[in-house]
């Protein structure tokens, strides 16, 4: 989640980058390296999650010895925020090596859908900066022969903020709209509406669910095999990949503008 203002950065121009490229990229553009997330918005939100709010926990189940210190242990392991306890003040952290890893991972997830031709669902509670990366993801799929699933198209849904907004397709990607305004959302609430759907209409589940926030963690939560990027601040989908519930969790900073993703995005889909 966006928490401060971004540097600048323009994207490298052309088509695929390499890796020292795009870590470059990664660290000048604030999608890691040090990042606009506070320190103390992330130890927060870390708390939030061990406490097992419900959106902080993005439709994913686990115990009470998920503490605070627990998850700040797992999150400079997997993201690379700093592991000391006693900063509690300044500009937090995200290892671009972290990144790179985890986006050949899902990179593999995703050629394998491809090579498949699986039926795939796209989502995400980030539309002003996410719906860049979701898009183009899209695209190659479809081209590649998936199918993208389109579930629960107009519903009305809870989204656990006093807010009953409609779940919409657009570009091959699922989010929610409140009137002509795409929505922010952390909630499980649209997955699990989706799925529902499809388990309704007698359809099986996806093969794989490419998303972020609640709708990556709704899904791996019902067994799907659910990848998805988040924040440093977002700490349940990496506990979700701990548990083998979640299988690729990509730590990005997730506010940034879109067109700075362009390179990560090319850079995911190599080869595609």
């Amino acid at each position: 989640m966006r928490s401060a203002e971004r540097p600048s950065s323009s994207p490298p121009s052309g088509g695929a980058v390499s890796r020292a490229e795009l870590r470059e990229h990664l660290v000048s553009s604030g999608i890691a390296g040090e990042v606009a997330t506070p320190r103390s918005t992330n130890l927060g939100n870390f708390a939030r999650c061990s406490a097992r709010e419900p959106l902080y926990t993005f439709g994913l189940e686990y115990g009470a010895e998920w503490t605070p210190a627990a998850i700040l242990a797992l999150m400079a392991a997997k993201v690379g925020v700093s592991p000391d306890e006693t900063f509690t003040d300044g500009i937090d952290t995200i290892d671009p090596d972290r990144t790179l890893d985890a986006l050949d991972r899902m990179s593999a997830r995703i050629k394998l859908a491809a090579e498949q031709r699986e039926r795939v669902l796209l989502a995400t509670g980030h539309p002003g900066a996410l719906l860049a990366i979701h898009t183009e993801i899209a695209q190659t799929l479809r081209a590649a022969g998936c199918e993208l699933l389109t579930p629960a198209a107009g519903q009305v849904v809870d989204v656990d903020d006093g807010s009953h907004p409609r779940i919409v397709h657009m570009t091959g990607v699922a989010m929610v709209s409140s009137g002509a305004a795409l929505k922010h959302t952390h909630s499980p609430g649209p997955m699990i509406t989706m799925l529902q759907d499809l388990a309704t209409r007698e359809e099986p589940p996806p093969d794989l669910v490419i998303a972020d926030h609640g709708y990556a963690g709704a899904a791996g939560q019902a067994g799907v095999d659910a990848v998805g990027f988040a924040d440093c601040n977002d700490p349940a989908l990496f506990i979700g990949e701990a548990l083998g519930k979640v299988l690729v969790s990509v730590p990005l900073d997730d506010g940034v503008l879109p067109d700075l993703y362009a390179p990560l995005t090319a850079y995911l889909l190599r080869g595609l």
